[in-house]
């Protein structure tokens, strides 16, 4: 059997109508959100757990995929654990053409030389191996808005 289907009503109109007939709040305002603003879009951070192996085999396909990001500037990597060389970099397809792999000596160092790279803009993405804090996430948001920039944080456990 097939059901008659209003010609006029888009679909959305017709569930509204549903649930404000039924004296139901509609749904849409709610889950509407304004955009975001820069500083939350331009820093991401990620968490894995598990064998330094499993974590650096999830983290390839990411890498490869900004490596081969269209924009000219860098990719770079700040502190990354001592596992991520220069022949994994090649072994996981990665373009090491656009890459800039930075060590630090201590975590503060690691994360001031991310801001910086961030903040003077020669990197479309910065991703750091770094444990932090609120304040230190804002800084780094900031600096990757005016560099126009990413940031990717990545914690691993």
């Amino acid at each position: 059997m097939q059901y008659p289907q209003p010609q006029n009503l888009p679909q959305l109109p017709l569930f509204q109508e549903a649930l404000w007939a039924s004296g139901t709040a509609p749904l849409l305002p709610e889950l509407m959100e304004e955009e975001p603003i820069a500083e939350e879009s331009a820093f991401s951070e990620i968490a894995l757990r598990g064998l330094p192996g499993q974590c650096l085999m999830l983290l390839a396909p990411m890498l490869r995929e900004l490596s081969e990001e269209s924009d000219s500037r860098w990719l770079t990597l700040i502190a990354p654990p001592s596992s991520l060389t220069p022949d994994w970099l090649r072994k996981a397809g990665l373009n090491r053409q656009g890459i800039l792999l930075l060590p630090a000596r201590d975590q503060a160092a690691a994360q001031a030389l991310a801001c910086e790279a961030l903040r003077l803009g020669n990197s479309h993405t910065v991703v750091s191996w770094l444990n932090l804090s609120a304040k230190a996430r804002a800084q780094l948001s900031r600096a990757a808005v005016a560099g126009q920039a990413q940031s990717l944080n990545i914690r691993l456990g």
